[in-house]
């Protein structure tokens, strides 16, 4: 069963924020949390709220939360605020505050590998 978490309008950029996601991607969430709490980035608190928040839903639904595992970890670019600097003789510097969305999506199914051999024929391995 897939349980998902979408958390929009995370005041990072989306460049800095995959930097922290790509570390704890093949992980356990639980491991991942516990991660986070030592990691020196500024992205690694809103990604772990977002953990919890998807491992919370996970346990509302009555699922194990210690078998599950990310099935994926998307972080994609949300709005811009656009700002002004001060410049010399009166002009405006223009600059951008990025955001980014981060959709989580947990399952408690094991991953099937596929491999390809010469001959084209794929064989499932568990």
């Amino acid at each position: 069963m897939e349980i998902t978490s979408i958390q929009k309008n995370i005041h990072n950029s989306p460049r800095k924020i995959r930097l922290v996601v790509d570390m704890v991607r093949h992980m356990k969430p639980s491991v991942a949390i516990s991660q986070l709490q030592f990691t020196n980035k500024a992205a690694a608190l809103p990604i772990s709220k977002a953990i919890k928040t998807v491992l919370g839903n996970a346990k509302a639904q009555n699922l194990d939360i210690n078998e599950m595992i990310f099935k994926s970890i998307e972080v994609n670019e949300g709005g811009r605020m656009k700002r002004f600097r001060p410049g010399t003789k009166g002009r405006a510097k223009p600059y951008v505050k990025r955001m980014s969305h981060l959709k989580i999506i947990l399952t408690n199914e094991i991953k099937q590998e596929k491999i390809v051999t010469k001959g084209d024929k794929s064989k499932e391995t568990k």
